[in-house]
């Protein structure tokens, strides 16, 4: 598949979302309603509209071949690029599907050790760091901040001494 190619089913798809976006948001009022202000559908149908507007823009130069993306005729995606994505594309599924077992905060960091050691070759310092601090932020800014409680599957008695510190 092209450049050009790619571009235009990109294109086709998000404007055929765009459209259907605008057509659920019709569900709700998406005008201005006296007294209260815009209704419920008019941030998703009006941002919808902006977005197949931009849609028909690319389908115009695509049909024009007008700009570098809309006349390239390479090719869009490298094999050896197809590998990385399908192999950071598995470790998502596996690290949701890890998320009911030992969850949230068992399996972002066996992502993180994943994908930044091993996918993106950083050293272990770096690794260790990010893939111990990101969830921690997450847990205080879900859990203690927001309290929305996130999946924790049999990891869960070891967060009892938190929360009888944070509630």
């Amino acid at each position: 598949m092209t450049v050009r190619t790619a571009e235009l089913l990109m294109a086709v798809m998000m404007g055929t979302f765009s459209i259907y976006l605008m057509y659920k948001s019709t569900e709700l009022p998406i005008g201005w309603i006296d007294g209260e202000g815009p209704g419920g559908g008019a941030w998703p149908f009006w941002l919808a509209s902006i977005m197949l507007i931009s849609c028909l823009g690319i389908l115009f130069n695509w049909f024009r071949k007008h700009g570098p993306i809309a006349s390239s005729e390479k090719l869009y995606i490298e094999p050896h690029v197809l590998v990385d994505v399908g192999a950071v594309a598995i470790s998502l599924i596996v690290t949701v599907g890890l998320f009911s077992f030992i969850g949230i905060y068992g399996a972002l960091p066996l992502f993180l050790l994943f994908y930044l050691r091993f996918m993106g070759k950083h050293s272990w310092k770096l690794t260790t760091t990010l893939a111990i601090s990101i969830p921690m932020f997450i847990f205080y800014f879900f859990e203690v901040t927001l309290k929305i409680i996130l999946p924790k599957g049999i990891t869960e008695p070891l967060f009892i001494p938190l929360y009888k510190i944070f509630f």
